[in-house]
């Protein structure tokens, strides 16, 4: 039986390239080796949506970027969180077996607390961790693939099942983390981290001209063209890596170090590269959009082996507690 996958899509507005080389992309390659399901994190978003008609535009939006990507819903499972309420269920029993000394560590609750937003901490926030690993554990996942500052969550959710087993026996599966160290951290128009927080990224379904002219606005240095250039300190050529081809890396940082190519020459060359990579699934995107009824039978399809699965765990967790 092959091993099975668990990622969690976060419904927080337009995918960047960020999200894409470290969650998308990795995640959807799992289908063809794993038992892969996907769950659009309904409930985890409540935290500070409060727009209703936002978060269902949020959901569709979400799901019909990881269909025009690649997920194929007869090879894996997608839903919405809400959709299968045996999550929180089993959140609440973890939650009675989780010490709230090991929530005050959470990253999340952290640093709302150190940078004084504690009008941002409620409830959903301080417990998220417990919700997480709820998601996590009713499905038997074995792997979660996830970015480096999404790690604690996993490992978490780990001691959660581990002090669960601890009292009851061999009932929930301990998950392991699984993280690409070559695309942990993708640069954004600055040079740090792509984050939408920093507003530095840049958003995968941006049409042609919109993305050219993102691209155009990564920062470099001021040498002018005739110049030599180090590659491996730009930014330009820290992000043309990731979707290029060898031959195409090297020639390029070839041209950077002989002279003569002007940054705005570099640019082009990623802005054609991402292009061509984002053509079809763009194309792709919009026509969900505009007919989401595959949208909605992929969530629903998936729904119904979501709860399935969901509940052979939820039998097993109610039985081991005397429920």
């Amino acid at each position: 039986m092959a091993p099975r996958s668990l990622t969690g899509i976060q419904p927080s507005g337009t995918p960047h390239v960020g999200n894409l080389l470290a969650a998308i992309l990795p995640g959807i390659a799992l289908q063809d080796t794993h038992d892969c399901y996907y769950f659009i994190a309904s409930y985890h978003s409540l935290t500070t949506t409060r727009d209703p008609q936002l978060l269902r535009d949020r959901i569709l939006d979400n799901t019909a970027t990881w269909l025009a990507m690649g997920l194929d819903p007869n090879k894996a499972t997608i839903w919405a969180q809400h959709d299968v309420p045996q999550i929180c269920e089993l959140s609440w029993i973890l939650g009675c077996m989780t010490p709230k000394s090991a929530l005050d560590k959470a990253h999340a609750f952290k640093d709302a607390i150190a940078n004084n937003k504690t009008d941002l901490v409620n409830a959903g926030l301080f417990t998220y961790p417990v919700l997480m690993a709820a998601d996590i554990l009713a499905f038997d996942s074995n792997v979660v693939p996830v970015g480096k500052d999404q790690k604690q969550h996993v490992e978490m959710a780990r001691d959660m099942a581990q002090r669960f087993n601890h009292h009851y026996g061999d009932v929930l599966v301990v998950p392991e983390p699984q993280i690409r160290e070559d695309v942990a951290v993708i640069p954004g128009l600055d040079g740090r981290k792509m984050s939408r927080s920093y507003g530095n990224g840049i958003d995968i379904w941006l049409p042609p001209k919109k993305l050219r002219k993102r691209i155009m606005s990564i920062q470099t240095d001021s040498k002018g063209m005739d110049e030599p250039k180090d590659p491996d300190q730009c930014n330009v050529m820290n992000l043309y890596r990731l979707f290029a081809t060898p031959a195409q890396i090297a020639d390029l940082e070839e041209r950077y170090r002989a002279g003569g190519l002007g940054y705005g020459h570099a640019k082009q060359e990623l802005f054609e590269i991402l292009d061509a990579r984002l053509a079809e699934p763009r194309e792709k995107y919009h026509a969900l959009l505009s007919n989401p009824d595959e949208i909605h039978q992929a969530l629903y399809i998936g729904a119904q082996k979501a709860r399935k699965t969901a509940q052979q765990t939820f039998d097993r967790v109610r039985q081991a507690i005397g429920l």
